[in-house]
């Protein structure tokens, strides 16, 4: 009985790939870039014609490079938008400072507002240090810099829950030099969100 059922199985699954067009056929695939649609064998182009529209996989919530369906329009996650302020995640600090300075309030405001829109979502703030003085000096400073973001986060409506804030010191540098440029870079909190 398995011998009979297991081919006719596999028979099905394999004539549902067919109705499908996955059966060998390339499937459908719409072009953004280019505002073309890419070619497809004669059988799905008439489908696609007689239809009225383009063919487009379901990504799911997940969507593609931040992106996600809605009916036919695509929506780009507000923290992936280059133009939006959650694009932004790092606040930079003055020398030997963990004061969160007024030009990254802003910023502060709109990762506050997106975390209380979305309280699912959780943040890790991650504290740094450029590589001046000692290592346990640069993780302290790197904790307190992390706890001033979250504290001004949580100050902002977001409940504890959502944050989260870690010290990396001196251990990761964005700018390897040596000059105050560099040191500049390396002195900041940066907000990395759990499901990134």
């Amino acid at each position: 009985m398995k011998r009979i059922l297991l081919p006719l199985l596999v028979l099905g699954a394999l004539s549902g790939c067919e109705t499908l067009g996955l059966g060998g056929e390339k499937a459908a695939i719409e072009d953004r870039n280019a505002g073309q649609t890419a070619s497809k064998s004669s059988a799905s182009t008439t489908n696609s014609a007689a239809s009225g529209g383009t063919q487009t996989s379901a990504l799911g919530a997940g969507g593609l490079n931040g992106k996600s369906l809605d009916g036919d329009k695509m929506q780009m996650d507000p923290r992936k938008d280059p133009a939006s302020p959650l694009s932004k995640r790092s606040i930079y600090f003055d020398f030997d400072s963990y004061v969160v300075r007024d030009e990254y309030r802003s910023v502060v405001e709109a990762h506050a507002a997106y975390l209380n829109g979305n309280r699912s979502a959780r943040v890790i703030v991650q504290g740094n240090a450029d590589e001046r003085g000692s290592r346990e000096y640069n993780l302290a400073l790197g904790q307190k810099r992390a706890e001033a973001v979250r504290k001004s986060l949580s100050v902002l409506g977001v409940p504890e829950s959502q944050l989260e804030a870690i010290s990396f010191g001196e251990e990761k540098p964005r700018s390897s030099g040596s000059s105050e440029q560099d040191y500049a870079e390396n002195r900041r909190a940066d907000i990395v969100y759990g499901d990134e």
